[in-house]
């Protein structure tokens, strides 16, 4: 494996994985930008910019955007993958069957399957060799692509299990601008960056609810409160969920207002179906998806996350967010540290 990286592939088109492109662009790096669409690879290639899902940031001359992922892959050093969850094991098997060797893959995917409850890396291990297994690392934190894209500073997390291999990208991503901290905890990492989207889908509702700044704070707490109980029975690090990946982005999620998850959840708290609101995005909003993953987890964890039953209960079973409101501060009184 090269020493340095001066070639990589991105896998994904979007939002954060045009961000991401970009900023490795302007850092020099050859950068191959594989999207889905044909018409953002056009827009990208020809007016230099992505319209579709990072409007009005001028990307780089020298960021290549292409439909084929053999191009986007062909004689990289490493590989980016930013694809939306649900999309994620298919093009994984189509990237598989076009390696030629081992390449380090970092994903920057926030979620988790749908039908099988699969974190990302999971299903990457399905799907990729298993000479490609400990190359594989997850990054995360709060990062508003926009934001980022404008040049405002970021701080994010890298984890994987090989440290030096994860020293070598934390320094390929590092600028002035976007700070790497490097990680080993794989699950907790992709669990905070996952279940804060259905967090944030909880939070939007109660500001769209109008309910105030008290409940906001109280459900980013409980949410937190949940995350930590799951990700310590699925074998994270318990102090992962109180940095940039667990704490950092929950707060970003549950809050901003370019969060695409609070934006539906306070569009059903202002009464909108949730068809109506998903027919008309263009984006993901990750929550939705994983919501239903999250709670596959608390079963067979055995794990108690009220929260995420009651977002599954609005989302899917046609609860009214009051009803769903009403039971979570009806529920038994709770110690919060767990003492009876």
């Amino acid at each position: 494996m090269p020493t340095t990286i001066n070639k990589i592939g991105v896998i994904g088109a979007g939002a954060w994985g045009t961000a991401l492109a970009k900023h490795l662009a302007e850092k020099g790096l050859e950068i191959r930008l594989w999207a889905y669409e044909q018409d953002v690879v056009n827009a990208i290639n020809t007016s230099h910019e992505n319209p579709v899902f990072l409007k009005d940031i001028p990307l780089p001359r020298n960021l290549v955007a292409t439909s084929s992922l053999v191009e986007a892959i062909t004689a990289c050093e490493g590989i980016l993958f930013a694809v939306p969850s649900h999309a994620t094991r298919s093009v994984l098997r189509t990237l598989a069957s076009n390696l030629s060797a081992p390449v380090p893959l970092v994903c920057a995917t926030k979620g988790i399957e749908e039908d099988t409850a699969k974190l990302m890396t999971q299903v990457m291990e399905d799907e990729l060799p298993p000479s490609m297994h400990r190359l594989l690392m997850v990054l995360s934190g709060p990062s508003f692509a926009s934001e980022f894209s404008a040049g405002k500073p970021t701080a994010v997390c890298l984890a994987g299990t090989d440290q030096q291999l994860v020293q070598r990208f934390q320094h390929v991503l590092m600028t002035p601008i976007l700070r790497v901290y490097a990680d080993t905890d794989v699950i907790g990492v992709q669990l905070g960056g996952a279940l804060k989207n259905v967090m944030a889908l909880a939070a939007g509702v109660i500001d769209g609810l109008d309910l105030g700044l008290n409940a906001r704070a109280a459900l980013i707490t409980r949410g937190l409160a949940e995350i930590i109980r799951l990700g310590a029975a699925m074998g994270a690090d318990p102090r992962t969920f109180y940095g940039l990946s667990g704490v950092g982005d929950l707060v970003l999620t549950c809050t901003g207002t370019l969060s695409r998850n609070h934006s539906v959840g306070v569009r059903l708290g202002k009464g909108e179906q949730l068809e109506t609101i998903l027919a008309g995005m263009q984006a993901v909003a990750e929550g939705v998806r994983t919501s239903r993953a999250a709670l596959i987890l608390a079963r067979r964890y055995a794990i108690d996350m009220p929260i995420i039953q009651e977002v599954n209960a609005v989302l899917y079973d046609g609860k009214s967010c009051w009803k769903a409101l009403s039971d979570l501060m009806g529920r038994d009184a709770k110690s919060e540290k767990g003492w009876t």
